[in-house]
């Protein structure tokens, strides 16, 4: 079983996550922030993966904390639920298109973590989620689960859409790069023999 729980406790958020890659895209999130919960269930719907994410942040300062690390949570339930990376695809990419606006995510499970990020917002909030914490989060979550990731807008005006298109984008990628391929046979898909290091 590709499963993980994280838990972690700081003394600015409470997180629980589990994750389960072959899941069916069961979702049960709640992190205080609708916006970013949302984005995590389209996360998990559309990439398969099952995420559970419970989060008790001090919201009550701002919304920093809690996007931080309810992904660096998520990231490192990820990347253990991936063990060695034996057999993985490893690479995804995805054109999501959401009316007026496409997107476009490519990533590999490098273990070699870095986000290039070409997408922006023009209004400050989408529910009462700062969009500067946007770009944040998909760092965050590459930090801790070790991707390289690229993420860019192509053309869209409305935020909603150009937001809700690149989590989509990231979850078919990440769902093409964690299946198994098997034609691998259970190697690690790198000639070095491991990922990452």
């Amino acid at each position: 079983m590709r499963t993980a729980t994280i838990e972690r406790k700081t003394t600015e958020t409470a997180i629980h996550v589990t994750v389960d890659l072959d899941g069916t895209g069961a979702y049960a999130v709640e992190t205080g922030i609708g916006f970013l919960d949302h984005m995590v269930e389209q996360f998990s719907r559309h990439s398969l993966i099952d995420v559970t994410m419970k989060v008790a942040g001090d919201l009550h300062v701002d919304q920093h904390h809690t996007t931080e690390d309810s992904a660096i949570a998520l990231g490192q339930a990820l990347a253990q639920a991936l063990g060695d990376k034996g057999g993985i695809a490893r690479y995804g990419t995805a054109y999501s298109p959401m009316d007026e606006t496409l997107a476009r995510v490519a990533l590999d499970i490098s273990g070699r973590p870095y986000l290039v990020w070409k997408a922006g917002f023009t209004q400050e909030k989408l529910g009462e989620w700062d969009t500067e914490l946007i770009e944040h989060w998909f760092h965050s979550v590459a930090q801790a689960a070790g991707i390289t990731l690229h993420c860019e807008l192509l053309y869209g005006q409305n935020n909603h859409h150009i937001c809700e298109a690149l989590y989509k984008g990231f979850a078919r990628a990440m769902r093409q790069a964690v299946e198994i391929d098997p034609r691998k046979g259970g190697a690690v898909p790198s000639t070095k023999g491991q990922l990452g290091g």
